[in-house]
């Protein structure tokens, strides 16, 4: 119960449901034009993030309620954040060797809210819920693939094959995971939704 009502306060918040931030970002070449695949290299950004166990259906579900209770006032100062976009979803990895080796740790998930420009982790209030993560993520270069439809197994999967076929045609080597980023709230119409599957490219 208490999930639906997070979701459905940030379904009805005005930040979601018009004109809604979300990261700078250029388009540096598109791959796959019928398929709205772009390589694009984004601004540095910082998120609010928390790790959550269980399978990526889940994840998001469980890491709502606790990223939306720290940018709706959870945090020292009672401050409240504009909401903003993507949410982003990743399996949790692990550094072996740093800076770039990288293995699963388990069937874990990093669920981010993308905080608002001007806010960066040094200047974010402090969280009072300990399992919220604060993070400046640089600059960073990706290929994506944009989709609408529901967020199901089967949709990403689809996607995430047209998004590494494009990367492989052009030569692109991936640096990491794919990151489900979700840009609406669950009342939107399948046919509506901005979906995207993000791949850092080395």
């Amino acid at each position: 119960m208490q999930r639906r009502l997070v979701l459905l306060a940030l379904a009805a918040s005005p930040a979601m449901s018009h004109a809604v931030e979300e990261p700078d970002y250029t388009v540096e070449r598109t791959l796959d034009a019928g398929n709205a695949i772009e390589l694009r290299r984004y601004a540095g950004y910082a998120v609010a993030e928390v790790t959550v166990p269980g399978p990526a259906d889940s994840a998001g579900n469980t890491a709502f309620p606790i990223l939306a209770g720290y940018i709706f006032g959870g945090n020292q100062g009672s401050r409240k954040l504009a909401m903003t976009a993507p949410v982003t979803q990743a399996p949790q990895k692990l550094a072996m060797t740093a800076p770039v080796t990288q293995t699963a740790a388990g069937d874990n998930h990093v669920v981010q809210f993308v905080l608002p420009k001007g806010v960066t982790a040094e200047n974010a209030p402090v969280p009072n819920d300990a399992r919220v993560r604060l993070r400046d993520v640089p600059p960073r270069r990706l290929a994506a693939v944009r989709f609408s439809g529901f967020w199901n197994q089967a949709n990403y999967a689809e996607h995430l094959a047209k998004l590494t076929a494009a990367m492989r045609a052009a030569g692109l080597q991936p640096a990491g995971e794919p990151v489900l980023s979700r840009y609406n709230p669950p009342i939107t119409p399948w046919f509506l939704r901005r979906n995207e599957i993000w791949i850092d490219l080395a």
